[in-house]
């Protein structure tokens, strides 16, 4: 039996009193001086950071031997203790001191754990005392539901007074930051840290030990300010002496809403200290502005005057242990008052419903003992915020292994997950994660019955919660809070400008050792790990900051040797010319196919016009001069297609194919070859030009350099939005995509046939080794050799053959060939050949007939 247990009742009636008013009121204080008056006590707590904190100082009084601490996640039990401070839902029902308290009562209106703080209200009594601590917008429900008590309202000690809206380099000494969530409480801190020489940071999140580090950093004034989220508004008692908001909503675990004037209230009365008054206000974040407080509720937070307390969340707690489905339906129960309603958020209660669902946890849970079993199962938190299926899966499986067995959670188990879990490398979110899963398992090691060794693991999985929290905290400290941050502090101080800029190798940006974002080329990126908001700060601090290495920069391309550019030709167009290996213009169509025109990057657009001017006729220049060198060989053809001594057939011939950029399909050009003499032949040769059995093409063009260069001219031209994949340099066929453009792949110096695509030039060699190999129109077996240089198998070496002209049939049973020939032009009587019906002098010809 605990030593709580045995104290006898005094004679007179239990004194049951309320003790109902604003902040620095003396509340806790008063109970605890209460309690410690009494032989035993009791007191309940909305925050194990509060039971923490009150247990430190009852310690103090009485002594560590005397002094228990029980929470959800932390448990100090001396054999012997007789004062117990303890979360309100931790509070042990087996122990009945003389004296409990119940502190921030009005909790008992929250919509989750609201119905826990009721039954507290309702049902805890001490034998001798019983103090209910909280605001006075309870005084209405305690005269209804407790008429008995004495309501005793207690002034504050100190005023609290609007001080406005005020930057961060104005914050007076002594001063609190308030936000709600981790990323804000660290981004403040560090602009503290920056501007004011440092910030202590508490947060509910935190572990005891990490916690009462921060608060002694402050309280010691080895640091002047403080960031917390709304836990100090429950009785974290600092010296205080101003409370900035940096933040007026928070999500309450469904929907983002502002804070209420009495949640206000609760936090803006940390503010002062027993007689010493404090101030109250909002942070201003520069030219962005910050939250602002509405005149009612500045009213009713300096006058404590706020809406009373109507209703209060409530849940039956004579549970029915006869079976599951009572159990459920006692759980259901409605209330019978008007005033309280039954809580319709509790995760426990989902929890449980999903598990009866499952057809072995409901055959197990046949008994009274069982079902208290199931019952303290469902009432694990879900620190992992993993949704009421997700955390019913963990139960079901902890259920399960309590009722089978030796009744415990498996070591090996608890071994492995505790292993897991170890592990401080990550960034913010991997250890975020692996705290709340520390904490469950924190939590799991408390219960007793749970497990073979429960100490050993209670004191396994608290370690292990403060390394990772201390992880955490040094993580979003040292680097990820500082990149976030820094834009917004030179937006508040406005002194950026005086800070250093630095850019690496690698580009990355840096002002004043902060990095902010990479250049490459021209082009900023912001830190990619800022939200949007910080985002925008940082381009606009880039843009601001960078002018004058982008103007650099701009000099440099100018005066940059050709090497230093490249044409970047990928499947999405337009191609884009690199500089250095950024980006730095685009090249989309002009008035030719050789007379592409470039459009500058963005980025470079916000430099000087003049600069600007100057680049686009570098890059312009250089683009031109690339044109010239890779195509050369079709200047030769301009210079045929200018010649006097070449026919109007050659001279046309050679403008098509300055046009097609050296490659044209020889079939449509019949008449026109047909027409021409041999001295333009002879010309066409010497301008390079191969009129080849399928095509006809400029050979020096199709090298991979050249071919690169005409694929992404033809593309352009073409206005096409995305071009197929070249081919790789040195390949001599492959399998042809059929929903490639038509003239892709001749642009490309192939020709499909069969589905494959053959490298032009293999087809002309392929069928001049054939002419020579042949005797007229005898059968033939061709060289076997050629069928793995094209990269075919025989079937479409088939296929190739009678492209060229030539059918298959046998010599001896073997593959063999016979010549069956081409489709040739019309010669007449005289072996001349006709005029072109295309030429000026067939047109001449008609018109005189």
């Amino acid at each position: 039996m605990r030593a709580g247990s045995r104290h006898i009742p005094a004679m007179a009636a239990p004194k049951l009193t309320a003790v109902l008013g604003p902040t620095n009121t003396g509340k806790t204080h008063l109970a605890v001086t209460r309690m410690c008056g009494h032989a035993s006590g009791m007191m309940g707590f909305p925050l194990r950071l509060l039971a923490r904190e009150v247990y430190d100082r009852v310690v103090a009084i009485k002594g560590r031997a005397q002094v228990a601490l029980v929470t959800g996640e932390e448990k100090i039990v001396p054999d012997g203790a007789r004062y117990w401070l303890c979360t309100a839902e931790a509070m042990p029902t087996d122990i009945h001191p003389e004296f409990i308290a119940i502190d921030e009562v009005q909790l008992a209106a929250d919509p989750e754990r609201g119905h826990v703080f009721t039954d507290r209200l309702l049902h805890r009594r001490g034998t001798a005392e019983t103090m209910l601590l909280g605001a006075s917008t309870m005084i209405p429900m305690v005269r209804r539901l407790l008429p008995d008590a004495f309501i005793e309202s207690r002034p504050r000690f100190s005023q609290i007074t609007h001080a406005g809206p005020k930057k961060l380099s104005r914050l007076p000494r002594r001063a609190a930051l308030i936000a709600f969530s981790v990323e804000e409480v660290y981004a403040l801190a560090e602009m503290l840290r920056r501007q004011k020489g440092g910030a202590a940071v508490v947060m509910g999140a935190l572990s005891p030990r990490t916690r009462n580090a921060q608060v002694d950093l402050y309280q010691s004034g080895e640091v002047d300010y403080l960031v917390a989220t709304d836990a100090i508004g429950m009785g974290l008692n600092m010296d205080i002496d101003h409370i900035a908001f940096a933040a007026l909503s928070k999500f309450d675990g469904q929907r983002n809403r502002r804070l209420s004037p009495a949640e206000m209230a609760q936090i803006a009365g940390r503010a002062g200290r027993y007689q010493t008054d404090g101030t109250f206000g909002t942070l201003v974040y520069g030219d962005a502005g910050g939250p602002e407080l509405q005149e009612p509720e500045v009213e009713a937070i300096e006058s404590h005057d706020f809406t009373p307390v109507k209703r209060l969340t409530w849940r039956n707690a004579r549970l029915d242990w006869r079976s599951l489905p009572s159990l459920i339906q006692s759980l259901e129960q409605r209330p019978e008052r008007d005033d309280l309603a039954r809580t319709n958020r509790a995760t426990d209660e989902a929890v449980l419903k999903l598990l009866a669902e499952d057809p072995v946890i409901a055959g197990r849970a046949g008994s009274p003992e069982r079902l208290r079993i199931l019952w303290s199962v469902c009432n694990l938190p879900d620190y992992r915020k993993s949704g009421a299926k997700e955390h019913a899966r963990l139960a079901a499986r902890i259920f399960l292994n309590l009722t089978e067995g030796d009744g415990h959670i498996p070591t090996d188990w608890i071994a492995a997950e505790v292993a897991r879990l170890d592990d401080r490398q990550g960034g913010i979110d991997a250890l975020s994660h692996r705290i709340s899963a520390a904490r469950t398992w924190t939590y799991i090691s408390h219960r007793e019955a749970w497990l073979a060794n429960p100490r050993l693991w209670a004191d396994r999985t608290r370690a292990l919660e403060e390394k990772l929290s201390d992880a955490l905290h040094e993580r979003l400290r040292q680097r990820f809070v500082d990149r976030r941050t820094s834009v917004l502090m030179r937006d508040l101080a406005g002194g950026a400008d005086m800070l250093p800029l630095e850019i690496d190798g690698d580009g990355t940006v840096a002002i004043g050792g902060e990095e902010i974002g990479t250049l490459t080329g021209f082009r900023f990126t912001a830190e990619t790990a800022a939200k949007a908001g910080e985002k925008k700060r940082l381009i606009a601090a880039a843009e601001r900051r960078l002018s004058g290495e982008l103007a650099k920069r701009g000099a440099e391309l100018i005066a940059a040797p050709d090497h230093e550019f490249e044409l970047a030709l990928t499947g999405k167009l337009p191609p884009r010319i690199l500089w250095r290996g950024a980006r730095v213009a685009r090249i989309h169509g002009g008035p030719t196919a050789l007379r592409p025109r470039i459009r500058l990057a963005r980025a470079i657009g916000a430099l000087d016009a003049g600069l600007t001017v100057r680049m686009a006729e570098k890059l312009s220049s250089w683009l031109s001069a690339r044109i010239e060198h890779h195509l050369a060989p079709l200047a030769l053809l301009a210079k045929t297609a200018d010649s006097q001594n070449a026919s109007p057939a050659a001279r046309g011939l050679a403008v098509q194919m300055i046009e097609a950029l050296g490659v044209l399909e020889k079939r449509p050009l019949a008449p026109l070859l047909a027409s021409m003499t041999g001295e333009d032949r002879a010309l066409l040769s010497k301008a390079g030009v191969t009129i080849g059995i399928t095509h006809l093409f400029v050979s020096g063009l199709l090298r991979p350099a050249p071919t690169r260069w005409r694929l992404a001219l033809w593309a352009i031209a073409s206005g096409l939005e995305k071009m197929p994949q070249p081919p790789a340099p040195g390949i001599v066929s492959f399998a042809a995509d059929p929903a490639a453009p038509d003239a892709f792949y001749p642009v490309a110096g192939f020709t499909v046939i069969g589905g494959r695509a053959i490298r032009l030039d293999m087809i002309e060699r392929l069928s001049r080794a054939l002419h020579t190999q042949r005797k007229g129109m005898k059968p033939f077996m061709p060289d076997e050799n050629w069928v793995p240089t094209l990269g075919l198998d025989a079937a479409d070496f088939g296929k190739v053959m009678r492209a060229l002209g030539y059918r298959r049939t046998e010599i001896d049973g073997r593959r063999a060939f016979l010549w069956r020939g081409l489709d040739r032009p019309v010669r007449d009587r005289r072996g001349e050949r006709a005029p072109s019906p295309h030429s000026p002098f067939a047109a001449l010809k008609a018109l005189k007939v």
